[in-house]
């Protein structure tokens, strides 16, 4: 049978530990050849901390882990008894896990890798006409309002007043944070 993928509901915020103790459960058991890939769909995003820009990390499906397997019997026991698993995403009524279909599978994996080739993106996607504070740079500490956004160029376009007149101004993402 060939392998497909399934995904596995785990408690938030432990999808690495439930990772590394699948991985060492299939090293471990030696099945290898029924259970190939364990996944946690990531994106990178930055922030800003202490006027500085951090790039970390962010799980894009969190609670939700990607298994590429041959679901044999005595697979399911296994991975629904590493700690902090909750189960199968989807399952029958007689507890068969069912697997993705393809195209689901293309464009988690597909947005998934768009996104680590993209590199940074905001931790929140910014809107036109919002307002913003400008955290780096010449204009530090100006409030301002989003007129443009570049998503290529990974800058926006902010009018800021400086001297009682509207100013356009150019910056990039990491440079300033929403205003709340």
């Amino acid at each position: 049978m060939a392998k497909e993928w399934y995904v596995i509901r785990a408690v938030s915020g432990k999808e690495k530990k439930v990772k590394q103790y699948l991985e060492s459960e299939i090293e471990r058991l030696n099945l290898q050849d029924t259970i190939s890939q364990v996944l946690i769909p990531t994106e990178k995003v930055f922030e800003m901390r202490n006027g500085k820009k951090k790039l970390r990390e962010r799980n894009f499906l969190p609670g939700y882990i990607l298994v590429e397997c041959d679901l044999e019997s005595e697979v399911i026991p296994v991975i629904k008894d590493v700690p902090n698993v909750i189960g199968f995403l989807t399952e029958t009524r007689g507890g068969k896990p069912v697997p993705l279909r393809e195209a689901e599978v293309n464009k988690i994996l597909g947005k998934v890798d768009e996104m680590n080739e993209k590199g940074e993106m905001p931790e929140e996607p910014f809107i036109k006409g919002e307002s913003v504070k400008v955290m780096a740079g010449p204009f530090n500490g100006f409030t301002g309002t989003i007129e443009e956004i570049y998503e290529d160029k990974k800058k926006l376009k902010v009018v800021v007043k400086i001297f009682g007149r509207n100013t356009p101004i150019e910056l990039n993402y990491f440079q300033v944070e929403k205003e709340f």
